[in-house]
């Protein structure tokens, strides 16, 4: 199957290039494995990679130590959010992915729903609540709103950290004072039953490009950070949907890429509603995973693109928000 990107790189064009992973989220332990693949992949093609870890050394470093773009590894808090896409804006080091207000809007799960309710992009119906707001009588009052079960989220975490699907009234304090471990403000979701799905993009603006749609099939339908990232249990399909329903998906995930801005690449999870097939969009990765687990390195592979040339390509489109 032709790729639908240009793969004739140079490796060796690009100077002196930082993979930046690691850093200091609760997701580092996955940005540790993304980042060590990323740095293998490029230099077995020549490119001079060299791995870089934020929370071990000061970002002032990549300028000091002469690097001339960065391939951001990093997922969650400090990677993915803006912070350090602004960071290397100041620096002058174009870096891959979205840009400083692309990354912000979509790392927050809550303001990214509202983005794309306001262009009646579909979407689950939420609740979003600070922790002054969440009273023991106000959360007991959250499934009369969204209904049973109530998916449970921290809004600014990654990697289904924090997340619990509460089938009854008796869990929901469980679950939110697991989400506010990790968050101020909480994401009450009402659960869209049916398939998991999830669709990679490529590029930028009209230019953008969506990969095949992959459903998910998780252990008790519980796609946890262990049935992300240890376990070889998941199943990952592609092809399983009518073709037409997969299109409408791709326009979908390409029309909520673009409301948001984002460039280079993406990827957006979604369900599929098993009552009538309709599809929610719940939210977008600005910074997705390069494990051997990961799903945009399987999407690229369905339409001929080896994780080596996605990384090197992914590189290529490296840039800065200002000129």
């Amino acid at each position: 199957m032709k790729a639908p990107i240009d793969l004739n790189i140079d490796a060796a064009s690009f100077g002196k290039v930082a993979v930046l992973f690691g850093g200091n989220s609760a997701e580092r332990p996955v940005s540790l494995m993304s980042g060590e693949g990323v740095l293998a992949a490029l230099r077995s093609l020549g490119a001079d990679a060299h791995g870089f870890d934020p929370a071990e050394q000061p970002l002032q470093a990549l300028k000091d130590q002469g690097f001339k773009r960065a391939f951001i590894a990093l997922h969650g808090r400090g990677g993915e959010d803006g912070t350090l896409q602004g960071a290397l804006e100041w620096l002058g080091v174009p870096y891959t992915g979205s840009g400083v207000t692309a990354s912000g809007v979509a790392m927050d799960k809550t303001l990214t729903k509202r983005v794309w309710a306001s262009e009646a992009l579909s979407t689950p119906q939420y609740l979003a609540l600070t922790r002054a707001e969440l009273t023991r009588e106000r959360v007991r009052g959250i499934p009369d709103v969204l209904g049973l079960p109530v998916v449970v989220k921290p809004p600014h975490e990654g990697s289904s950290i924090g997340i619990t699907k509460a089938a009854g009234y008796s869990e929901m304090q469980g679950a939110v004072e697991l989400a506010l471990s990790f968050d101020d403000e909480l994401l009450f979701e009402q659960c869209i039953e049916g398939p998991e799905l999830t669709c990679a993009v490529l590029g930028e603006g009209l230019g953008a490009v969506a990969l095949p749609v992959i459903e998910i099939r998780a252990e008790a339908g519980n796609y946890d950070f262990a049935n992300k990232y240890e376990t070889d249990t998941t199943q990952y399909l592609f092809g399983s949907l009518p073709a037409a329903l997969e299109a409408e998906i791709q326009q979908l995930v390409l029309r909520a890429y673009r409301l948001l801005g984002c460039r280079g690449w993406g990827r957006a999870d979604l369900m599929l509603r098993k009552s009538d097939m309709k599809p929610f969009l719940l939210e977008m990765n600005t910074s997705p995973g390069m494990t051997s687990h990961s799903l945009v390195p399987k999407a690229a592979n369905a339409v001929g693109i080896a994780y080596p040339q996605l990384c090197l390509w992914l590189l290529a489109q490296a840039r800065l928000d200002r000129a």
